[in-house]
């Protein structure tokens, strides 16, 4: 049997970390890695690639805070379609 392409590539994992201490929520699609971040929503950081700008994460200051003060204990966050990358939004 022939695998494709596809099929051969790795999987991209969602990577969580917690810091209770800073009450941080850190978000990473694959490994964490340099980006830049854009701040979406007070508090809350799209991380992009400084390259491509494709999204590779995000970060939630206050998480638990957030959390807690939800009825439905769900968060619901605005990620924007397309970000647009000035130089003012840059962090």
């Amino acid at each position: 049997m022939v695998q494709t392409e596809l099929e051969t590539k790795k999987k991209p994992e969602l990577k969580v970390n917690y810091d209770p201490t800073g009450d941080v929520l850190y978000v990473s699609f694959d490994d964490p890695r340099p980006a830049r971040s854009v701040e979406i929503e007070d508090g809350v950081f799209l991380r992009l690639d400084p390259d491509s700008e494709q999204p590779v994460g995000f970060t939630v200051v206050d998480f638990y805070k957030r959390f807690s003060e939800h009825p439905d204990n769900i968060l619901t966050f605005p990620f924007p379609q397309f970000v647009q990358t000035t130089g003012e939004n840059r962090k």
